[in-house]
């Protein structure tokens, strides 16, 4: 897979239409503890919701399949009970049910139904039991616990403003950040308090113009991997919460006419944000394969994923080792490991060697490698120029 990077001359924005056109759903979504994964299953219209089982010797899936087929906008999501909730969309409302297996059958507890025109769920909660969703309106944005309440979707907050995204803060559950929008202005990361009725707290502001997306946070490292066209057009970056650490945007993850997009971050690397093993997909026009970068190595190292890879979709042990979860004809769950200290080992014994890397397989490029010294400033006066930007 030959290297390339992202320098969009189209402006503001450019690399945000990109991946909007080729980044989609993964198809499989992680618990926050990796014991359960859950996806729509099957062929054609013949759709089911599916438990995969992750925390075992080996991986095995269950089938919860009802008396009819699900449609393909619905949704599901795993809890760490191994039930599975499931959005279902009916006429302007959306209705929620946990389905978990009942012997050769699948039982479903109905939880109740939410009226909005629009409404996502967010990524699973770390709690592993409770499930939130996003309903944006006009001028607000609706957050409702949708599973894991005393009774039925429960309405525990209003953002003012048009909210996307999603990205959990912390272990608790507690601390939500979201994307927001206010008439009409620039898109800004906001941290939300759910247990103080939805306090909302700026957490982003690169520039007053900017568009400030945060895409993932790791709460152990205080980690942030953010989208930002304050540079001049969509560039991916990274930051440290709460400390004096710079934004910055890496030449190494710039890739020309490809869209990349972290999906997992290391835990475990507590007070070490530069540390971290990032996941990146990356989506061309060959198709889609697998990125592996440190904020501290400057190098991103390209890999051909696993075949049946389901696209955009991983998690990684606190050791440092990916587990990328796919699906094909001979193995319909199944889970491929990645080592990162093993690929950065095999990439510093071919440079050494100077033998060039394996096609398809891992890609360097060695000038990443020069170290640039950026005076550390607050997240929200983060250089744009010069060595800033670089690294």
């Amino acid at each position: 897979m030959t290297a390339c990077a992202i320098e969009t001359a189209a402006g503001d924005g450019a690399e945000d239409a990109v991946v909007g056109s080729v980044v989609g759903r993964t198809g499989i979504t992680i618990t926050a503890d990796g014991a359960y994964a859950a996806r729509l299953a099957g062929a054609g219209e013949a759709l089911f919701p599916e438990r995969w089982t992750l925390d075992g010797p080996e991986p095995y899936a269950v089938p919860l399949p009802l008396d009819q087929p699900e449609e393909r906008d619905s949704d599901v999501l795993p809890l760490s009970d191994g039930r599975v909730l499931i959005r279902r969309r009916t006429a302007g409302r959306h209705t929620f049910s946990l389905l978990y297996p009942t012997g050769p059958a699948t039982g479903e507890l109905p939880l109740g139904a939410v009226e909005s025109a629009e409404l996502t769920l967010l990524p699973p909660s770390p709690d592993g039991m409770s499930v939130y969703a996003v309903a944006p309106g006009e001028r607000s944005t609706a957050i409702w616990l949708v599973a894991g309440g005393s009774f039925g979707p429960e309405h525990v907050a209003e953002v003012p403003g048009r909210c996307s995204g999603g990205v959990w803060l912390d272990r608790t559950g507690r601390m939500l950040a979201l994307d927001r929008q206010l008439d009409g202005g620039p898109m800004k990361a906001v941290a939300v308090d759910l247990r103080r009725g939805g306090e909302v707290s700026p957490l982003l502001q690169i520039t007053d113009d900017s568009d400030d997306r945060l895409l993932l946070a790791d709460p152990d490292s205080g980690l942030l991997l953010i989208r930002s066209n304050a540079p001049g057009h969509g560039r991916l970056g990274w930051g440290v919460l709460g400390s004096l650490q710079p934004v910055r945007f890496p030449e190494c993850l710039r890739l020309a006419d490809c869209a990349v997009k972290p999906f997992a971050v290391q835990p475990g690397q507590v007070l070490m944000p530069e540390s971290c093993a990032v996941a990146l997909r990356i989506d061309g026009a060959a198709g889609s394969w697998l990125g592996l970068w440190r904020p501290s190595g400057r190098r991103l190292h390209q890999l051909a994923a696993p075949e049946g890879w389901l696209a955009g979709a991983g998690l990684w042990s606190s050791e440092g080792v990916l587990h990328l979860p796919y699906a094909t004809g001979a193995v319909p769950c199944g889970v491929a490991k990645v080592d990162a200290a093993e690929v950065e080992a095999e990439v510093r014994a071919s440079a050494a060697a100077e033998v060039p890397t394996v096609e398809h397989k891992v890609t360097t490029d060695p000038a990443q490698a020069i170290p640039l010294v950026c005076k550390p400033v607050p997240l929200r006066e983060a250089p744009l120029t010069g060595g800033g930007t670089a690294d």
